[in-house]
């Protein structure tokens, strides 16, 4: 059985669910990371599950030596279109190693990660990251703050786009969180489809063991993409920068 995220996220429908993202937001939210981490000009960076690379693009356009890396081909193929002679793009499964020891900064940014079936596929991911910095290095990780998530969680709604309608139910158990979409396409032969996101309940303590196990020590913990500061039950994100250990 394929993995959940293989099949949507290279699908048209998850692309005209999420298109109108805000692009403003990630723009602003880069330009704080960026003027708090102080890279220096020429950095290299490596933006894992970049999705068609709009973080990737931001970084770029300060003059760093960006690579983009994600699972959905469709993605990258999009992503290619931006690419430059300081931004790259390549299709990867995060779990699998990438190049190792070669960049100043890693990026895993909106929740791109907590998809896999197993603690050691997400290990594997982790182990990934931190092979591909360089020692004295720096993570960034951008999660849904758990806590947060838990106690604001919408149950049912309908969001139409283009005259397809899609019928998002959410909910949660004791490991996860569940986004179910069904879709209903007039147009297509097949009118129904129907998809479950899957995102783990990893809290600051999770990732601060999974982290350890690969020789990075978190640094700072902020909530919000203004980079305020982590509140256990009021902070909408969990924004992790780890630093690997010289």
């Amino acid at each position: 059985m394929q993995a959940w995220f293989k099949d949507w996220f290279n699908s048209h429908y998850y692309h005209l669910l999420y298109q109108n993202r805000d692009d403003q937001e990630a723009l602003d939210f880069i330009q704080k990371l960026i003027a708090h981490l102080h890279p220096i000009p020429g950095s290299t960076m490596l933006d894992i599950a970049c999705g068609k690379g709009r973080h990737s693009k931001a970084l770029a356009d300060y003059g760093f030596d960006v690579t983009g890396i994600d699972l959905s081909e469709e993605s990258i193929q999009e992503a290619m279109l931006q690419e430059s002679e300081n931004l790259h793009f390549y299709t990867h499964d995060m779990r699998l190693p990438f190049w190792i020891n070669y960049y100043d900064f890693a990026f895993n940014m909106f929740t791109s990660f907590g998809y896999f079936k197993t603690r050691r596929e997400h290990d594997n991911a982790i182990r990934t990251m931190a092979q591909s910095l360089k020692p004295g290095g720096s993570l960034v990780i951008d999660y849904l703050n758990v806590h947060y998530a838990v106690r604001t969680q919408e149950s049912n709604h309908i969001k139409t786009v283009e005259d397809i309608h899609f019928h998002i139910s959410k909910w949660n158990d004791e490991g996860h969180f569940f986004k179910q979409i069904q879709i209903t396409d007039s147009k297509n032969k097949n009118p129904k489809h129907l998809y479950t996101e899957r995102v783990a309940k990893f809290s600051l303590g999770d990732f601060t063991e999974m982290l350890a196990f690969q020789h990075l020590q978190i640094k700072e913990v902020f909530g919000d993409y203004q980079l305020g500061s982590y509140d256990l039950q009021h902070s909408p994100r969990l924004i992790i920068i780890a630093q690997k250990k010289l």
